[in-house]
């Protein structure tokens, strides 16, 4: 087992209390949350000292830890760079007279955007990512959108992990940047080549307000178009594929609404497609006189695609295209001029169909047993080449562009490892696990062909289970170098996501929160019993709400796990879904209840929240991360929870707290510097499990 070493950094305990609902809430750490969040996401320096202090002594400790995996990082993260083709770029984006490129150069963390003619030619660096990050630890490129008519380049950056992005607009003749500079923004749209519209973030970072702005004008006139009051909804803008409307849709999970403003009149007011009602969920495309429309209305949980006249886009007048089918979840549509292309979920497997005017519905074939597939549209409306990704956990992206008038599919772009790859010296299989209700749970699994399934291998299981996420069955070049080791890695597809429709979200809700963890509970059980791992030699891993299931099942079942991988983890759930000062917790009540209005969800949040539920037991080997500039799960959350632990488990097994001083929810920036998490998550598993450095049995090592 993976022991702890001395003076691990134990926190100082300032009791706190709070009464609610007639519950005497205890807190010992409350005060790692510092006064000044708000100024320390934006600038972590600002951090009091006390909190810093502590921090940067778990860091300490967290070095001296894991010191002697050192080698070891540095062989994984070779062998993860050694599968990155460096020279590299994505497959040319046609756009009227241009065709529009990310390339990477060999040894760049970021890429460079490209354009050319559309058949190609000379090629003019529009944005060079790489020049933009050089004076910056943490880089993270948001918006990119080109003008309607290629002049302009409107492009943000967050420079501090806070994801506060600053907006800026280049003339894309002369490459340069205009004086024009606004802060804290969202999404952008372009209506016109003159006009943009672009969406604020207020300072508790909710985005809220839509402004236009006209090129070449001072940004203190931009009018004010649309302003969300509502502080569970967020507002987002994008330009539909027709280039005859702008969208500014407004919503949270599970509820929204749409606006529309043609491009024709810039200036005009929104016009509503539909009002806000409670659980109706609706988005929209545009083709020709109609709008197409994909909807849960009338109890079509799993959605089904509707139309609706342009000059009457009420509900009212909706007529269904694509109708409902239990089971059957349709996630996304695409409108061109003469095709509807959409993507459907059945079973945790995707699928890509389509329908032109002649009204049949034709869909794209795929033989693994389990995949993902990503859809690409084109930006052009008036086209019949529709591009899409296909990977699996054996088989490396592929790019593929399909004809849909033909049916002729095209491959644009594999995927090379330069390292090499054989996707024959892997195993892919899907089971089901029964659940303790018994709903079967599907778990997607990979090893080496040499590996034995006896159950003397160890085995990395991944979840997420919220917010209806699905976690695809797509290839990952860094997970082979645990797979190489003789890990199982494994995806158990719980409850909380949309892989086998709508009904698999929404048992994971309110109450019914807890099918989420005993969901993959069952997955390593069902593991065990199949002979891929045994008791003791799982490791488990989880991020953000997958954090929080990672949190509740070491609390339910700490037997079970050899270690547990937390990164940036929703472990705090109670106190911060009490908490509706937060940017992030009002729409948040609509998936684990209002605990501030209704007993009942506060009950059932107490009763599995991680951070609330610690107890006084043994508990397995542990690595913890969190970001200083976090906006979605604040940094206090995983140090409360490790200082919790730390004074109240009952073993001797290692409790490690990684916080990024520097940074937020989402790691190191850079194709490269990323690597550096992947390799210290790879370690602490293989360390967790007694596994150390044993040589990689890929035959692309050889």
């Amino acid at each position: 087992m993976f022991k702890h070493l001395p003076d691990a950094p134990l926190a100082d305990k300032r009791p706190t209390t709070a009464n609610v609902h007639g519950v005497t809430l205890h807190d010992d750490f409350a005060w790692l949350r510092a006064d000044n969040w708000q100024e320390a996401m934006r600038d972590p320096a600002k951090l009091p000292d006390d909190i810093a202090d502590y921090l940067k002594a778990d860091n300490a400790y967290y070095d001296r830890a894991m010191a002697d995996t050192a080698d070891l990082q540095a062989t994984l993260i070779a062998e993860m760079r050694g599968r990155i083709k460096e020279d590299d770029a994505s497959v040319p984006r046609k756009n009227g007279p241009y065709a529009y490129v990310m390339r990477y150069a060999e040894g760049d963390e970021h890429p460079v955007f490209i354009r050319t003619a559309r058949d190609g030619g000379a090629e003019t660096a529009l944005l060079d990512v790489n020049a933009q990050a050089a004076a910056h630890e943490y880089f993270d490129l948001g918006a990119i959108a080109v003008s309607p008519g290629h002049g302009m380049l409107a492009w943000s950056a967050d420079t501090a992990g806070s994801e506060f992005f600053t907006l800026r607009l280049r003339d894309t003749t002369t490459g340069q940047d205009s004086d024009t500079l606004i802060p804290d923004v969202g999404s952008v749209a372009w209506v016109d080549d003159q006009t943009l519209l672009y969406v604020r973030v207020d300072d508790r970072h909710h985005p809220n307000k839509v402004y236009r702005h006209k090129i070449g004008s001072d940004t203190a006139d931009d009018v004010l178009v649309y302003e969300e009051k509502d502080p569970r909804y967020f507002v987002g803008v994008s330009r539909l594929r027709s280039g005859a409307y702008v969208q500014i849709a407004t919503g949270m999970n599970d509820e929204n609404e749409v606006w529309v403003i043609p491009t024709a009149t810039p200036d005009a007011a929104p016009a509503l497609i539909e009002p806000r009602t409670d659980g109706l969920e609706y988005e929209i495309d545009h083709q020709g006189d109609q709008f197409v429309i994909l909807t849960n209305v009338d109890g079509a949980v799993d959605f089904k695609i509707v139309t609706a006249p342009v000059a009457t886009p009420q509900r009212a007048h909706w007529a269904d295209l694509i109708g409902y089918r239990e089971g059957r979840m349709i996630i996304g549509i695409a409108a061109y001029r003469d095709w509807l292309i959409w993507v459907e979920r059945e079973n945790a497997l995707p699928r890509i169909c389509y329908r032109g005017q002649s009204g049949e519905v034709q869909s794209i074939a795929f033989d693994e047993e389990a995949y993902a597939l990503g859809a690409d549209p084109s930006a052009e409306y008036e086209t019949d080449i529709f591009r899409f990704t296909y990977s699996s956990p054996t088989t490396p992206s592929q790019v593929f562009d399909f004809d849909l008038g033909t049916g002729d599919r095209v491959l644009m772009k594999q995927t090379e490892l330069p390292s090499g790859h054989d996707p024959a010296d892997y195993v892919t299989r899907r089971i089901m696990a029964p659940s303790h209700d018994g709903a079967l749970v599907p778990v997607t699994i990979l090893h080496h062909a040499t590996t034995k399934v006896d159950g003397s291998a160890p085995c990395l299981l991944y979840g997420y289970g919220s917010y209806g996420a699905s976690m695809p069955a797509g290839f990952s070049a860094n997970r082979l170098s645990l797979v190489d080791r003789g890990f199982v890695y494994a995806i158990a597809h719980v409850r909380g996501g949309e892989e086998k429709g709508r009904a698999w979200y929404e048992d994971a809700k309110f109450e019914r929160k807890v099918n989420t963890f005993h969901d993959f509970i069952a997955a390593a059980q069902s593991l065990i019993g199949e002979n891929y791992t045994s008791e003791g030699q799982i490791v488990i891993q989880g991020g953000s709400a997958g954090g929080l299931l990672v949190g509740a099942v070491v609390n339910m079942r700490p037997d079970l796990w050899a270690g547990v991988i937390a990164d940036v983890p929703f472990v705090d759930v109670l106190t911060t879904i009490l908490d509706d000062t937060l940017p992030l917790t009002p729409g948040e009540w609509s998936q684990w209840g209002n605990p501030i209005e209704s007993k009942a969800a506060f009950d059932d949040i107490h009763a599995y929240s991680p951070y609330d539920n610690v107890a006084a037991q043994n508990y397995p080997a542990m690595l913890v991360t969190a970001g200083v500039s976090d906006p979605r799960v604040t940094y206090w959350e995983p140090a409360k929870w490790v200082a919790k632990l730390r004074v109240t488990k009952t073993d001797d097994n290692v409790l490690l707290l990684k916080t990024n001083m520097t940074s937020g929810h989402f790691g190191k920036t850079g194709r490269f510097a990323a690597l550096e998490d992947a390799a210290r998550s790879f370690a602490f598993a293989l360390k967790a499990v007694g596994r150390g450095e044993p040589r990689p049995t890929s035959t692309c090592d050889s």
